[in-house]
């Protein structure tokens, strides 16, 4: 095994090449390696389970291992699973219809792998939106390269070591550096590219891989709306966004970013959520199961988002006790009550602990404030009346939707599977071709022919 961390643009090309050329060697990977390499993927992350609970508190500065452990890894295990179980169905060949010309014929659809797949991930879930998209490109038959997120330098030195452990180079591949060595890696010439972060980031690997017209799946985050029809029980609302909200502090981009509740709801949601949370977090933001802020700089923007509302007449309530400093980066779990849209927590991406509520007072408002913005990641609704949730779901549009719960993206579904494969259509003629007909010498059966096939 040969060292992973590459630091340079021109160790970024040879890495590339190396892993290209490898493909064009190797060609197709079958099932049974496929199915191979996941396992000992998921074998190594288990192996070193609490390295990675410990790297990832370090990083954070704080957060539980049980947090860790039920939102990053169990998840990856678990896609992995899912995807040996399922591979051998979704690589089989698809048979095709053919147009009657060809009838004497068959055609099919073989999924190939793409060749070299490039993966950026964020800081905010380093280990599942990470690996889980590596399980699934290996699962595809694809090489991959990696850069993990700076921001957790302990996280991606454990990747390093991970993945030499287990793969060799020209099969996976980590990239570490700041933000010039990513530019350089978006600008390689990918046969696809995966890109999970923000969308001032997503502009510019946009540009980047551009230059080489390779093809991008983007996952950005965004504003999701949690919806809260008053024909719902507010209490039950409330206890699962508070724990879609919380967990990590926030720092999911899949979180409800604010909620939406109906005017006569409001009192009994805010109650319900205050509640919710003391009940999870007895010692507020210094509690051993809540999380810290990832860095000093993220904190210090969520608190001036807190005071613009505050300045701008919200009424802000901290839920629980705050450590006695701001250096431990805990920041209490935070409900802004009469958020407008001119407040900043309500413009911006939080990733934080801090949920807006916004009072509606038709569910045709709600919708209009959810449309108003850029498309979401997530879309949450809650409501017991069937018409609302049609409603809300035909008029608006969102990555994922989640009715009556928090729920979160998966990675592991087989339309992933086909994004990170080729759909090669291949057409077999047998000796006696019915399209021979309509070729010349040109006579009466000829015409007859293709009188019949125009009508």
């Amino acid at each position: 095994m040969t060292n992973f961390i590459v630091a340079n643009e021109t160790r970024l090309w040879s890495v590339l090449a190396a892993q290209q050329e490898a493909f064009l060697r190797e060609g197709s990977p079958p099932a049974k390696r496929r199915r191979s390499d996941l396992l000992k993927l998921k074998q190594a992350i288990l192996a070193r389970r609490r390295d990675y609970e410990a790297a990832i508190d370090a990083d954070f500065g704080h957060r539980c291992a049980y947090e860790t452990a039920t939102m990053e890894i169990l998840p990856v295990v678990q896609g992995i699973d899912h995807l040996r179980r399922n591979l051998r169905h979704w690589m089989r060949p698809r048979s095709c219809r053919v147009a009657m010309r060809f009838r004497t014929g068959t055609a099919r659809i073989v999924l190939q792998p793409l060749g070299v797949v490039g993966i950026i991930s964020p800081w905010n879930s380093p280990i599942s939106l990470c690996l889980m998209p590596l399980a699934m490109a290996i699962a595809a038959g694809n090489r991959v390269m990696l850069k993990p997120s700076e921001r957790t330098p302990r996280t991606w030195e454990l990747i390093v070591a991970t993945m030499r452990e287990t793969f060799p180079e020209d099969q996976v591949a980590v990239v570490t550096g700041g933000p010039d060595v990513g530019e350089a890696f978006a600008g390689l010439p990918f046969d696809h590219l995966m890109f999970a972060g923000s969308a001032s980031v997503a502009r510019a690997v946009m540009r980047a891989a551009s230059a080489n017209l390779a093809p991008v799946t983007f996952e950005l985050g965004g504003k999701s709306p949690a919806i809260v029809d008053r024909s719902c029980s507010a209490v039950r609302a409330a206890r699962s966004i508070a724990y879609g909200k919380l967990s990590n502090a926030g720092q999911n981009c899949v979180a409800p970013d604010y909620a939406l509740v109906h005017e006569s709801s409001v009192d009994v949601f805010v109650a319900a959520f205050e509640a919710a949370t003391r009940a999870a977090y007895p010692a507020g933001a210094a509690d051993e199961a809540y999380s810290a802020i990832i860095s000093q700089r993220h904190y210090d923007r969520l608190v001036a988002l807190i005071e613009d509302a505050r300045l701008k007449g919200a009424k802000v309530l901290e839920i629980g006790a705050a450590p006695g400093t701001a250096s431990a980066r805990r920041l209490p779990p935070t409900l802004i009550v009469g958020a407008t849209p001119d407040m900043r927590v309500m413009q911006e991406e939080i990733l934080g602990p801090v949920l807006p509520i916004f009072a509606y007072q038709a569910i045709e408002n709600a919708i209009a404030c959810v449309n108003a913005r850029p498309r979401p990641l997530a879309l949450y609704v809650f409501s017991d009346d069937r018409g609302v949730v049609r409603q809300v779901l035909d008029r608006t549009t969102s990555g994922n939707a989640t009715v009556n719960d928090c729920g979160m993206l998966a990675h592991q579904r087989e339309e992933s599977f086909l994004a990170l494969s080729h759909a090669r259509g291949v057409f077999i003629q047998s000796r006696w071709s019915r399209a021979g007909v309509l070729r010349a010498p040109f006579g009466r059966l000829t015409g007859f022919a293709l009188d019949v096939l125009l009508r």
